[in-house]
């Protein structure tokens, strides 16, 4: 007998909840923002929506399943399964959060606060949950498959994103290697800069486009679900030691970067969280290419 499907409702701590566990009480963190001149009034009220969001699409979950919930800081320690719905309740930048936890499961995106958020990964608003509910669970069907990026180490540390992975020092200060192309005749060469972008088409709504900007928009951006990624080495410098003739370019399905350390200890993290990052030191090897996962978001 197959388990019945588990709700997952992924959120985070509201800006609300962080400022009154700083400051104590109500009063206190809103005259710390007055003081600043911010309105303590205008955070409430996007506490309270996004309340309202996590408890209506709660009630939404079919009586027949089961349920949990996690939050952003604990999703390292929680064990998804395979027959789990995972709704995120929040922002898009949450579904990338928990996208690199999941192997399959279908990840329905609802936005607390439209208008605000972009709405790129949280498609839908709360009062959609239960159609969206049903139909997850009576039918596969209905769900992009969204590249990811992965990084994978010589030591078999593994790190997985779903919008853009970054290596380079820790503090964004130079960082040198020596950095190589697998499809292009083993083309290496040593660099120094501030790191190396390697991203997504999800990714190509954030980051990995601020930089494509400034490039002037040469290479065309990847679709979501395109099994392409884009790579950019960020402020390479020229010295008679090291070159700046790979800079940009882009990886498609069979290809990879490869980047060997030749600094005391360079970082790999992804989708911004500095946290969860691989540790590389002098003379190891990573390899940057597309993840055989994908993030199976309902549209």
């Amino acid at each position: 007998m197959s388990l019945a499907p588990r709700a997952v409702l992924v959120h985070r701590t509201t800006e609300y909840e962080e400022l009154v566990a700083r400051h104590g009480t109500h009063g206190q963190a809103a005259f710390f923002l007055a003081s600043r001149g911010r309105d303590m009034a205008e955070v409430a009220e996007r506490h309270r929506r996004t309340r309202r969001a996590l408890a209506e699409v709660t009630s939404a979950v079919p009586l027949a399943w089961r349920r949990a919930g996690v939050e952003r800081a604990d999703l390292d320690r929680f064990l998804f399964a395979p027959e789990d719905v995972v709704v995120v309740v929040g922002q898009d930048g949450l579904v990338a959060n928990v996208a690199k936890y999941l192997d399959g499961q279908p990840v329905i995106g609802i936005d607390t606060d439209p208008g605000r958020n972009p709405g790129v990964l949280v498609r839908h608003r709360p009062e959609q949950a239960p159609v969206l509910l049903a139909s997850v669970g009576a039918t596969a069907t209905g769900a992009d498959e969204l590249t990811m990026v992965e990084a994978v180490a010589d030591d078999t540390q593994r790190l997985v994103a779903l919008n853009e992975i970054y290596l380079g020092a820790a503090g964004h200060q130079t960082a040198r290697y020596r950095l190589g192309l697998e499809n292009d005749g083993g083309v290496v060469e040593a660099q120094a800069s501030s790191g190396v972008l390697v991203g997504t088409g999800t990714g190509a709504t954030g980051w990995l486009r601020s930089v494509w900007q400034e490039r002037g928009a040469r290479l065309p951006l990847p679709a979501p679900t395109e099994d392409r990624l884009l790579w950019f080495v960020r402020e390479a410098w020229p010295s008679p030691a090291t070159g700046t003739s790979l800079v940009a370019g882009a990886l498609t399905a069979s290809a990879a970067l490869t980047l060997t350390v030749e600094s005391d200890r360079l970082i790999a993290f992804g989708d911004g969280i500095e946290t969860d990052a691989l540790e590389l030191t002098w003379g190891q090897t990573v390899r940057v290419g597309t993840c055989g996962r994908r993030l199976r978001l309902v549209g």
